[in-house]
């Protein structure tokens, strides 16, 4: 009995204030592990995930770096973008409607910015 109040009142409260992206990266650990070639999918009941793009880093789930080359693409956030769904690692859907989505990205200019927030 004692446990449940001590998780009610001390717990709740450090996991809600930590923010939306602990959340997100608690609940779905695959996040800070995709990386790869991607496929952008058109049919979002054929995507592995559902994405929303954010506009600014700060409120990101995961921070994308587009690769030119695949071999690059090796460590989180690091995204190869393939025209052929057969030869990617992961297939993600862009929804307008970030209720939909499993979880967020950002896109960045710079290499060393990719990866997740924290």
């Amino acid at each position: 009995m004692k446990i449940n109040k001590f998780i009610k009142l001390i717990l709740f409260p450090v996991i809600f204030l930590t923010g939306n992206i602990a959340f997100a990266q608690l609940n779905n650990p695959v996040i800070c592990k995709i990386y790869g070639s991607v496929y952008l999918e058109q049919d979002p009941k054929k995507a592995d995930f559902k994405v929303y793009l954010e506009s600014s880093e700060a409120f990101a789930d995961l921070i994308v770096f587009i690769q030119n080359n695949r071999l690059y693409a090796d460590k989180a956030g690091l995204w190869y973008l393939t025209e052929s769904p057969n030869i990617a690692d992961f297939r993600i859907y862009i929804t307008e409607s970030k209720k939909n989505a499993d979880f967020t990205i950002c896109y960045t200019k710079t290499e060393s910015f990719a990866g997740c927030p924290r």
